[in-house]
């Protein structure tokens, strides 16, 4: 029979629809071709993107060739960095002006290879990349969330094929991380407890959701897991902000990150998946909000989703919010676990 399961983070329930028992092969997701004759993000075409914000290369001047991670502006921005913020009410709406930052992070000058199929080092090198950007675009003060995702393949959002992921700023908080935050301060207020800590106790006692446990990281299949074969990677010891990560636990998660990545290459024969890193946000004090921050670093803990896109959103779910997941995340977390990499 059936399940409904709640989220006690995301504050959703989710129907997992165990009778349909679909397994790893019932997902066939066709390989995609873009066709594309020049890639602006491959070697050589550094003049055919905006001057890069950050880069690792070995030697040679910048936007030039023989780089390892290129960070760069988005020539098609959602959100621009110039202005001051204009906030102001438009009859019963609110309004505010397009301010923020959109970058882009090639995560490999090699067009054919994806993320999974980066060495450890190379991998290592696109984190710190992460951590660079979000150290830098955290000091203005306009900025009060960054979210940083990937969309691997056509399906899944991605308009190039080249490896590549995405960060943005946005001047206010998003519905998402607004209620991710407020359950993990009420949660600490209540049980002086982070309760991402307890949900990651809980799961490696009973195991049966883990994929794969590491030193400091764990990866497992969320209890309400909203679609097949969704993914979460936690650091074990509590930790609210990714940024703060130092190198050698960057090179620690680039293991951990791999390891995912193939294994969902592997099952899933390399179908489109969405990522995103979910992490504390700036801290900046507002001004008649001087409780805002107080416990973040000790109710908050970062982590990073992972949602292969196997099924599509539907009427269902637009009309009600819940989400219809034909895969237990227990059976998911078996096939995951014993595959081949």
């Amino acid at each position: 029979m059936s399940e409904l399961r709640w989220d006690p983070i995301k504050l959703y329930w989710v129907i997992i629809a165990t009778e349909r028992g679909r397994r790893p092969r019932d997902f066939q997701v066709e390989s995609e071709d873009d066709g594309m004759v020049a890639c602006p993000f491959c070697y050589g075409n550094e003049d055919k993107t905006p001057p890069e914000i950050f880069a690792i290369r070995p030697g040679g001047a910048p936007n030039t060739a023989n780089w390892r991670v290129r960070v760069i502006p988005n020539k098609y921005p959602a959100l621009r960095v110039e202005g001051e913020i204009n906030n102001h009410g438009y009859g019963m709406y609110d309004v505010m002006n397009g301010i923020g930052a959109h970058e882009v992070i090639i995560e490999t000058p090699d067009h054919d290879r994806t993320l999974a199929d980066l060495t450890i080092h190379e991998m290592t090198d696109v984190l710190t990349a992460y951590r660079s950007r979000y150290l830098d675009l955290r000091r203005d003060f306009r900025f009060r969330y960054m979210v940083l995702f990937k969309n691997h393949g056509s399906r899944a959002g991605a308009t190039l094929r080249h490896s590549h992921s995405q960060l943005i700023a946005v001047p206010l908080l998003p519905p998402v991380a607004t209620t991710q935050l407020r359950v993990a301060r009420k949660f600490f207020r209540d049980k002086e407890r982070c309760i991402f800590c307890d949900l990651i106790e809980f799961e490696l006692r009973m195991g049966e959701r883990i994929v794969r446990e590491f030193s400091n990281f764990v990866i497992l299949t969320p209890y309400a897991s909203s679609s097949p074969f969704e993914l979460r990677l936690y650091p074990k010891r509590h930790s609210h902000d990714f940024a703060l990560m130092n190198d050698a636990q960057l090179a620690e998660l680039a293991v951990a990150m791999k390891d995912m990545l193939m294994r969902v290459k592997s099952v899933l024969r390399d179908a489109p998946y969405n990522f995103i890193l979910h992490t504390a946000p700036p801290m900046h004090h507002r001004p008649g909000k001087p409780e805002q921050w107080n416990s973040l670093e000790h109710d908050y803990h970062w982590h990073i989703e992972l949602v292969p896109r196997l099924t599509q959103v539907a009427g269902f779910e637009w009309g009600t919010g819940f989400y219809i997941n034909p895969t237990s995340p227990e059976d998911a977390a078996r096939f995951l676990r014993e595959a081949e990499i």
